[in-house]
């Protein structure tokens, strides 16, 4: 039987998912309504809030956004998780050993305990090189998760460059950031499920990822 882990951060009101972000602003349902009748609350936030994906349309006037999203791509893909705790830039060597073809590759960093910390945002924050997206371009990856700020280089030095992530989305791959407690998770033998809700318009949102352990 597949035991469920969740790699997933909490949204709460008023949380801080990266520096220079809009905070969530949540007002809850209210109890005693009658069935039917309440909202159920509201949640007033930006698309790229907590452990949230990115579609092509992030990057691309024509590119897919949420509503275009094939299921085939965030839900059931079989797993791989490769080990990067420890680098700051992750070049090309990282994806030589495993089969990452038809897969979800989930980089583990470690940069999650990080979370809810003023360090979490720090600009040394792992990342992959333009090289290491062109190398899971062509292993045939269908969707990257990571479990920091995001794929590219936000220091300074970078001049708000994304290259990393203007490569993985004109393949068309879904770009999962923010995941957590991938150390739970075995290399491989698992299914990956990181699925948004269906918003046309939008090219982030939220997800509540998981994998189904066996």
């Amino acid at each position: 039987m597949s035991k469920p882990v969740d790699v997933s951060h909490q949204i709460t009101d008023g949380m801080t998912t990266c520096p220079g972000l809009p905070e969530p602003h949540i007002t809850e349902g209210r109890a005693g309504q009658s069935a039917g009748h309440g909202d159920g609350g509201r949640v007033t936030m930006a698309g790229a809030t907590g452990t949230y994906v990115e579609m092509p349309a992030h990057r691309y006037r024509d590119g897919a956004d949420l509503a275009d999203l094939d299921l085939d791509r965030v839900a059931d893909l079989p797993g791989v998780v490769v080990d990067a705790v420890g680098a700051r830039q992750i070049g090309p060597e990282a994806f030589s050993g495993p089969d990452l073809r038809g897969r979800a590759v989930l980089i583990r960093t470690g940069w999650d305990r990080r979370w809810r910390t003023e360090a979490y945002g720090d600009h040394d924050h792992p990342h992959l090189t333009e090289a290491a997206a062109k190398t899971l371009v062509e292993a045939g990856a269908v969707l990257v998760g990571v479990d920091t700020v995001g794929v590219d280089d936000t220091s300074p030095a970078a001049e708000g460059a994304r290259p990393a992530l203007a490569v993985l989305l004109a393949a068309g791959i879904p770009v999962v950031s923010h995941l957590c407690l991938l150390d739970e998770l075995p290399a491989t033998g698992f299914r990956f499920f990181a699925v948004p809700a269906k918003v046309r318009g939008l090219a982030a949102f939220p997800v509540r990822a998981f994998a189904l352990v066996d």
